[in-house]
């Protein structure tokens, strides 16, 4: 789940939640603004500003990769997925309050909760689930599949169970093992793919690109990021290759060498149907924007729904009149209880 589906917006985004360039200051005015022009960031923000926005710590909450991936099987046929975690420590989350205090009394209280349980012998364990969806299926979905702001319905495409991770150890040092880790989607390996979403696509080149530029040209190389089988590429030279970088071995493919590494056909992905124009993505061709966000509103209780529209409420204070009425009418399109219960606590109509 995600905000926008064009990977062109990512930047635009970003400095909407970070500050203005003049006073340096958060501003609810441009967060809301950009909101209320991108209507399908609607269900993400029904997320954030619900009970799920602030988790008690990490070990309380589920993780999601959002974007539709692939998998191939021996056969080589290809199906689309989605990744979940589900905690196994069961989802807790604070209130707003609570919230409020712990940001200026303990801000360091999420990892602190995380290490010392961990450190405790409580290591914190989380089932790994997918959601499978084959390529015809795919291709008659009454919805489009690799849209990041939409979810799967798990009536449809059921959770099916395939494994489970634990974090049983804490890094010996926090900046050789956290602050140096460079994840990022690019990181495949044989039988896992991309997928037709957007943003997906978007990310897989920037988060490379950005961990080139952070921790450095051969980032790959370091501890925490090499694989633990043996490489054999042919990357050479760059700025603080570590090792051999190679050795006297060669550096091309093809090439004669018998023991050298080779295109593998048995490892290709098979072809990807496409088909229509191509053309810059337009992201607004699927206008239904509000459907999922109005199922999870609906899905709520009715505190879960007075703690979502009280949140909403509160983080428009002070934005201008004009965001304000187009923001309601994605919140009324998506359910109208919704829209007008944020209108009565803000004190507006819907004009």
């Amino acid at each position: 789940m995600f905000f926008i589906r064009d990977p062109l917006k990512f930047p635009d985004f970003i400095h909407t939640q970070k500050r203005l360039p003049q006073s340096n200051l958060k501003s609810a005015q441009m967060m809301w603004d950009f909101w209320s022009h991108s209507p399908e960031s609607l269900h993400q923000v029904t997320i954030l500003f619900s009970d799920r926005g602030i988790p008690d710590g990490y070990r309380h909450m589920h993780g999601f990769g959002s974007h539709t991936y692939s998998l191939i099987n021996a056969g080589g046929e290809r199906h689309w997925v989605k990744w979940h975690y589900k905690t196994r420590q069961g989802i807790k989350n604070l209130a707003p309050a609570d919230a409020a205090r712990l940001a200026g009394t303990d801000p360091d209280y999420a990892q602190r909760d995380l290490f010392n349980a961990i450190e405790r012998g409580e290591f914190p364990k989380w089932g790994v689930f997918i959601q499978l969806m084959s390529e015809a299926q795919a291709a008659s979905h009454h919805e489009n599949p690799f849209d990041v702001t939409k979810t799967w319905s798990q009536k449809e495409y059921p959770l099916i169970e395939v494994g489970e991770f634990e974090l049983n150890r804490n890094p010996a040092n926090y900046f050789a093992e956290v602050e140096q880790a460079a994840f990022g989607p690019s990181n495949l390996v044989p039988g896992v793919g991309l997928s037709p979403d957007r943003m997906l696509q978007g990310r897989v080149f920037a988060y490379a690109d950005a961990h080139r530029y952070r921790v450095g040209t051969n980032h790959q190389q370091l501890p925490v990021n090499a694989p633990l089988s043996p490489v054999h590429s042919y990357q050479r030279d760059g700025a603080m290759a570590i090792g051999s970088n190679g050795g006297a071995a060669p550096n091309y493919e093809p090439n004669s060498f018998p023991n050298s590494p080779k295109q593998a056909s048995e490892f290709a992905e098979p072809a990807l149907a496409l088909s229509g124009s191509a053309d810059r993505h337009d992201h607004s061709m699927d206008n239904d924007y509000f459907s999922q966000a109005g199922a999870l509103f609906r899905l709520m209780s009715p505190a879960q729904q007075a703690l979502l529209v009280d949140n909403i409420a509160g983080a428009m204070g002070g934005v201008s009149n004009e965001v304000v009425q187009r923001q309601l009418q994605h919140f009324f399109k998506a359910d109208p209880a919704y829209g007008q219960g944020i209108a009565d606590a803000l004190g507006v109509q819907l004009g």
